[in-house]
C-alpha cells in the first residue's frame, strides 16, 4: 500500500545563527578556557611537577569542554 510507506523528512537548512555564530562562540569559549587553565596551571609551581601540571590542566579543560559543548 502507498499509505504504509515511510515518509522521510527533508533535511532542513540550518539557521544563520547555527552556521556562523555558534561555531565562533564555541571557539571563543574553548580558547578562553584553554588560556585560563594554562595560566592558572603555571602560576604556582609545586616543586617537581614540571610540564606535567599544565598538560593535565589542558587535558582536563579539553575533557570538560567536549562534555559541555559537544552538541554545538
Amino acid at each position: 500500500d502507498v499509505l504504509d510507506m515511510e515518509v522521510k523528512p527533508k533535511p532542513s537548512q540550518l539557521h544563520w545563527y547555527e552556521l556562523h555564530i555558534q561555531p565562533c562562540v564555541a571557539e571563543l569559549l574553548g580558547t578562553a578556557l584553554f588560556i585560563f587553565m594554562g595560566c592558572l596551571a603555571v602560576l604556582e609551581d609545586s616543586g617537581g611537577t614540571g610540564r606535567l601540571q599544565p598538560a593535565l590542566a589542558h587535558g582536563l579543560a579539553l575533557g570538560v569542554t567536549v562534555a559541555v559543548l559537544g552538541d554545538i
